[in-house]
């Protein structure tokens, strides 16, 4: 089939190599603009827009794709039977879902109805699921609210962070779409409608004060906030004044009642460094003071004593 290719991140990567892989059309591939990056602000391609140029297709970057005549034009021109969408970042104005003969289909990384919105991903390892996956969906005006059209389900792992979850999902995302394709090529498919609400919060986007550590929550969910937020944009705390990231941590004990205030360190070992929660203990077992190499909490602590009482996030 012609393909017309929207997507950004990392993510996106694996399902555009997927199509071509499998012998599609990619006439054009629509990704976000270049952002300036590092001290000194040189401009740096998404990801899609790297793998894009790197297979020779024609890459095309409008600051906005509503209300924008021009670029309407240059898909009427490239004549896609379908249009994958696959963490675009903008919303697809109702000219550009019709345009194509299957319309638009995304790729989204949550069982739908579930987390509708931009970051399903870590909101599932911060919420605690059990199960994620990724559903392909015919896009209509609405957010995540789309026919599904096929869903492929993943197990979550104890130790899963957001960075091991996003690698699975995209993965098996460039799979399942391929497979869709063909289905919605030969007439194969069976749209199921979503209900009218999801059965979770919306997945809204991440930002990095998510991250701050509120001791007074319990320690599994402090516990699941470190995996969820591993790589971006970690999940954090401060110690004398300076920023601390936490990158692994394991609940030791739950239901202790508060024998210290939350966020103080109970004991400090070669095991880590015990906090008090608001609920439980919380052993932090991977850390990073600002300014330093991230290592292991017994590690650390040869270097920096850490004496019970401490009071993390003060």
């Amino acid at each position: 089939m012609r393909v017309v290719y929207m997507g950004t991140p990392d993510f996106a990567v694996g399902t555009l190599e997927a199509i071509l892989a499998a012998g599609h059309e990619v006439v054009g591939v629509v990704t976000q603009q270049d952002k300036p990056v590092g001290r000194k602000q040189e401009l740096k391609p998404t990801a899609v827009k790297a793998c894009a140029l790197a297979h020779n297709l024609p890459v095309y970057q409008p600051a906005k794709v509503r209300n924008n005549p021009e670029f309407f034009e240059t898909l009427k021109e490239l004549a896609p039977e379908v249009i994958v969408v696959a963490a675009y970042g903008q919303i697809i104005p109702k000219e550009v879902l019709e345009l194509p003969k299957y319309g638009c289909l995304n790729v989204h990384a949550s069982l739908l109805p579930k987390y509708r919105g931009a970051a399903p991903i870590q909101w599932a390892v911060i919420d605690g699921e059990e199960k994620s996956g990724v559903t392909i969906m015919q896009m209509n005006e609405g957010l995540d609210t789309g026919d599904m059209i096929a869903k492929t389900e993943l197990t979550l792992d104890a130790e899963e962070t957001g960075g091991s979850l996003f690698d699975r999902l995209a993965e098996a995302g460039a799979k399942l779409l391929v497979e869709t394709l063909v289905k919605v090529e030969q007439g194969d498919i069976h749209p199921e409608p979503q209900p009218a609400e999801s059965t979770t919060p919306y997945a809204r986007m991440i930002t990095k004060n998510d991250g701050r550590i509120d001791w007074n929550s319990s320690a599994v969910a402090i516990e699941r906030l470190v995996r969820g937020l591993n790589p971006w944009p970690s999940a954090f705390t401060s110690l004398n004044g300076k920023g601390l990231k936490i990158w692994k941590s394991q609940v030791v004990t739950e239901n202790t009642g508060q024998e210290k205030a939350p966020g103080c360190v109970l004991a400090a070992g070669a095991e880590g460094l015990d906090v008090q929660t608001g609920d439980g203990v919380l052993r932090i077992t991977e850390l990073q003071l600002e300014g330093k190499k991230r290592m292991a909490a017994g590690d650390f602590l040869r270097g920096h004593g850490i004496p019970a009482g401490t009071v993390f996030g003060v």
